[in-house]
């Protein structure tokens, strides 16, 4: 069995039911986190579908608060979700601006985690941050059944 996440007629992606009810799990997750909506409409007989609009702002905002923190707990919990995300954003012609959310943070990090040793933060420098997660989704594009 498999459920479907589509975008009008286009199924952007089919997993196992298992999968599929672990990923919307987190989108509620991250929906609580942002304090906004994914654009990824509840499942109704194995099949939901994407809002193009709601989601590219939730991508946007997601990655951003990625971006802004420094702290590896929630960046380790939140990679992979954000690699499956990327890849259904990819799916639904959403444009990242990379330029963007790889540049120069504007403001302070969040939820930072300091390093007892440097007393630094551990955020990555923006062309590797966005290198890394282009290339987690790209990875994981190839194993996610349409």
């Amino acid at each position: 069995m498999s459920q479907y996440f589509d975008l009008g007629d286009e199924t952007l992606w089919n997993p196992s039911n298992g999968a599929s009810r672990m990923f919307q799990r987190q989108v509620a997750v991250f929906e609580a986190e942002l304090e906004l909506p994914s654009g990824i409409a509840p499942m109704e007989n194995d099949e939901c579908q994407i809002s193009p609009d709601t989601f590219e702002i939730f991508v946007n905002a997601l990655l951003v608060k990625h971006r802004g923190s420094g702290h590896a707990i929630w960046l380790a919990l939140s990679e992979g979700f954000i690699a499956i995300v990327l890849v259904l954003a990819e799916r639904a012609g959403i444009k990242v601006d990379w330029e963007r959310h790889g540049a120069a943070l504007e403001g302070p990090l969040e939820d930072v985690q300091v390093s007892a040793v440097t007393g630094m933060s551990a955020s990555a420098e923006g062309g590797a941050w966005a290198a890394g997660l282009r290339e987690e989704a790209r990875k994981l594009g190839g194993r996610m059944p349409r």
